[in-house]
């Protein structure tokens, strides 16, 4: 009815952007309290201790929260990929197919199937068999990214297909899917950050009820699993990340050098900018501040060697591409996001690392005086939210660097977007997927907070949850 004369393209990206952020909110956070339950159930099935029995039951809860509010995202998700990119998924349905087709009917069946019988049995099964159960939720959890992260790792770097008659792809090789190189340095570094998530909002949101004084033995010995767990998977993630890098260097350079922000070849060593503007219109920098030699080694792991910039990156897309897209495609990136972006990884794992320390310090059992540290208790409690920060700037990093590209080196973004999709349309459901977010953020939050204020009393009340231990100094003097 109503035509506002504007192009589609830009509005069909930002629904795509708003729907797979709000997406990837939830899926890293159940992945991640799917693994801290996991534990908490199995040091139950070992010890017999009735706190770990609790602490899983407690944290159970959160997790099917986050589990019930991801399925939702990720049908409306699949809803605006049929709306907006009917082009892309004619493209890529072949490819596409298979692995989506087993992480719908193999792993989201069984991660459904087991969290059924997980949730229903608890005086069914002996502990052990128990645990089992929700360890296998985690396994096809686990299972589920691989093959969505298999489908995007296509997208990034193209293997095991040959262009048919009709223009699309065809998958020659499901072999090549499977060993896919992109898919072997993403699968971990995602993972990584999906324990990340999950164990900082378990040591985030145990940290708050330690300010608050509630149930404190309780929570801090959630809060200390979250820890160490949060500390392995920020490792794990900044490993991955490092190897993520000196793969990025030769199959997306541009990118790479994008996300350094690197106009021309660099002197050798060279030395990386810990900060910088950059006006990519004249392709200078402003306020930068280097620390010399350290992107030699970021980049070959020794302190020698020069990186090519974008503008020789340029030249070499170009001459690859230029019969086959025409002289005139942009290969530019938005330098500015990918720089910041890729430094938010950075800081943000090194950060949350540093004060997971300090939590486990001061909560030591044998000089725990974590309930006076107040100042740090809240800035664990703040730390909750630094993994879903994080985990956008790194979707920004890996999604915008691909530009101009959906399908790298073979599909445009401007080619992928359903060619009966009105602007207006769109701008419809972005109204309507937003309040609907807001809502399904609303209902969370409101749930969550519900439940972690009822504390662990509401599950069991036959257990002290303010003393570790019922001889010790403390629970005399109290």
């Amino acid at each position: 009815m109503f035509d506002f004369a504007l192009n589609v393209l830009p509005f069909a990206r930002f629904q795509f952007a708003m729907t797979t952020i709000f997406h990837y909110f939830f899926i890293p956070m159940s992945i991640g309290i799917g693994l801290s339950v996991c534990i908490m159930e199995t040091m139950y099935a070992i010890t017999k201790n009735k706190i770990y029995q609790t602490m899983t039951k407690f944290w159970g809860r959160i997790f099917l929260i986050a589990f019930a509010v991801g399925v939702v995202t990720g049908i409306i998700q699949e809803f605006q990929f049929g709306m907006n990119w009917s082009q892309y998924a004619r493209f890529m349905g072949d490819i596409f197919g298979a692995p989506l087709a087993i992480e719908a009917l193999l792993a989201f069946f069984l991660e459904s199937t087991f969290l059924g019988v997980w949730m229903f049995t608890w005086d069914k099964f002996k502990p052990a068999w128990h645990a089992l159960m929700i360890w296998l939720v985690f396994l096809a959890s686990t299972a589920s990214a691989f093959w969505i992260l298999t489908a995007n790792s296509f997208m990034q770097h193209p293997v095991g297909y040959k262009l048919a008659s009709s223009g699309h792809v065809e998958m020659t090789s499901f072999k090549a899917l499977l060993t896919n190189e992109q898919l072997w340095y993403e699968f971990p570094h995602v993972i990584s950050s999906c324990i990340v998530t999950g164990s900082f909002v378990v040591a985030g949101t145990s940290a708050w009820m330690i300010f608050r004084k509630q149930s404190v033995a309780f929570f801090r010995k959630s809060m200390r699993l979250g820890l160490v767990l949060g500390i392995v998977g920020c490792l794990g993630a900044v490993t991955s990340g490092d190897l993520q890098s000196g793969y990025l260097i030769k199959d997306q350079p541009m990118k790479f050098a994008a996300s350094e922000g690197i106009y021309n070849h660099t002197e050798n060593p060279a030395p990386w900018s810990v900060f910088q503007l950059t006006n990519t219109k004249s392709h200078k920098e402003y306020g930068k501040i280097e620390i010399p030699y350290m992107l030699s080694f970021l980049s070959y792991h020794k302190f020698s060697g020069s990186v090519a910039g974008m503008d020789e990156a340029n030249r070499a897309l170009h001459k690859q591409y230029d019969g086959k897209f025409g002289k005139d495609m942009d290969y530019s990136l938005n330098v500015n996001v990918l720089f910041f972006a890729f430094r938010l990884m950075a800081a943000g794992f090194g950060g949350l690392t540093f004060i997971a320390l300090l939590g486990l310090w001061f909560s030591r059992r044998k000089k725990n005086s974590i309930v006076k540290q107040k100042w740090l208790t809240f800035i664990l409690f703040l730390a909750t939210f630094a993994p879903f920060v994080i985990n956008t700037g790194g979707w920004l990093f890996t999604e915008l660097g691909r530009n101009p590209w959906v399908v790298y080196g073979l599909l445009p973004i401007k080619d992928a977007v359903s060619p009966s999709t009105s602007t207006t349309s769109v701008i419809f459901t972005i109204v309507v997927y937003f309040l609907l977010f807001v809502t399904l953020a609303s209902c969370m939050v409101f749930y969550a907070k519900k439940s972690l204020y009822k504390g662990p009393e509401s599950i069991d009340k036959t257990i002290d949850y303010d003393n570790d231990d019922p001889f010790s100094k403390e629970a005399f003097n109290k």
